[in-house]
């Protein structure tokens, strides 16, 4: 498998830890307690710098002299453009402009701390990716999502993200974790979103603002979605509609749609057949999916989904999972969709799988 963790060749090690157990990709530094922020900082190798440098091209030009005619190189300063390079090994990590504000991996860090003066927050996983442009940190929250009778439980996590070459803000996720199966439960209310965007113009007091504005999105829905499940597990689903549900949630463009509309599933595309049947084969064996809150329920059928794109799909390297998964891509896209279909499905009931 291809891996884009940081490798460090000062160290000779690659820039990532994990508490007790590997992460999916098997690498980095396994460590048996929680750390502090200072501690996760140096063990998943984020304890550089990175720095703002002002970019300049070579011109040439011609200088005559009174004996002769000489080709002059020069330097000339790119206005308003910066490269962003990491201090430890002056390595480039990408092109920003002049109101670019670096947030230095510690002050990432301290982002969590602030949300809860450091009391609570476990720092469970960070690492850094490609040349260390972009870094990831997951920090557990205290408590938990219980479904059931209490025995189908789900971890509360933060997921932060932040890059060094300018590709993007500042992004904080609720990201709710079911420990059976390592399944991530990524879902956004309509009327709220579990993300928040922080720019990296921003200043000290507003990344502190932003900082609990995350903590209470956080309260909130873990408030709303342990309702929500646990009402899906009242709801009785047959195979069949499972079967459908996970079809239209993976369905990948209205062409294909129509197709099921006419119900001429047969001519859809192969590899779109052989992904559903991959994901309802996981609802109908996976063991996490034989427990009384999800065997024959509509939390089942949700996790049909998720579970799928967490522990059954195949992804080139660790990036592109991560990027999937909590990171706005097709897993999260998908797993959005499956929630509102389950969503309606407890309120109208089958009806919302007749496409007639």
């Amino acid at each position: 498998m291809a891996h884009n963790i940081n490798y460090n060749s000062q160290t000779g090690n690659y820039s990532f830890f994990s508490v007790k157990e590997k992460a999916w990709h098997g690498l980095g530094q396994i460590v048996e307690q929680y750390p502090t922020s200072a501690e996760a900082i140096a063990h998943a190798g984020l304890d550089y710098e990175v720095a703002k440098s002002p970019l300049y091209t070579k011109a040439s030009g011609i200088v005559q002299t009174p004996d002769s005619i000489v080709t002059e190189n020069s330097e000339l300063a790119v206005p308003d453009c910066f490269a962003t390079v990491r201090t430890d090994n002056n390595t480039v990590l990408g092109v920003v402009g002049k109101d670019y504000h670096i947030v230095q991996n510690r002050e990432a860090f301290r982002f969590f701390d602030a949300i809860v003066g450091g009391e609570g927050i476990l720092y469970e996983t960070a690492g850094a990716l490609g040349q260390g442009e972009r870094i990831f940190i997951t920090a557990k929250l205290p408590d938990y999502i219980r479904v059931g009778k209490g025995d189908d439980v789900t971890e509360k996590y933060i997921f932060l993200t932040t890059s060094h070459d300018g590709s993007g803000s500042i992004t904080a996720a609720f990201t709710p974790i079911r420990i059976v199966c390592q399944n991530t439960l990524n879902a956004s209310l309509r009327s709220m979103s579990n993300v928040v965007r922080i720019r990296h113009t921003s200043g000290a007091k507003q990344r502190l603002d932003d900082a609990h504005k995350v903590m209470g999105l956080a309260n909130t829905l873990t408030t709303q979605l342990e309702g929500i499940f646990n009402e899906w597990t009242k709801v009785k689903v047959s195979d069949s509609e499972v079967k459908k549900l996970i079809q239209l949630a993976l369905c990948p463009n209205k062409e294909t749609l129509d197709l099921i509309k006419k119900g001429a599933e047969q001519d859809v595309s192969t590899v779109f057949k052989n992904t559903v049947e991959d994901a309802f084969a996981y609802a109908m064996a996976s063991e996490s999916q034989q427990m009384e809150t999800t065997k024959g329920t509509l939390f089942g059928a949700y996790n049909a989904v998720t579970g799928y794109y967490q522990n059954v799909r195949k992804y080139k390297d660790e990036q592109a999972k991560l990027q999937s998964i909590v990171m706005g891509g097709t897993a999260q896209e998908k797993a959005q969709k499956a929630f509102d279909l389950c969503t309606a499905f407890e309120k109208s009931g089958a009806e919302i799988l007749s496409l007639n």
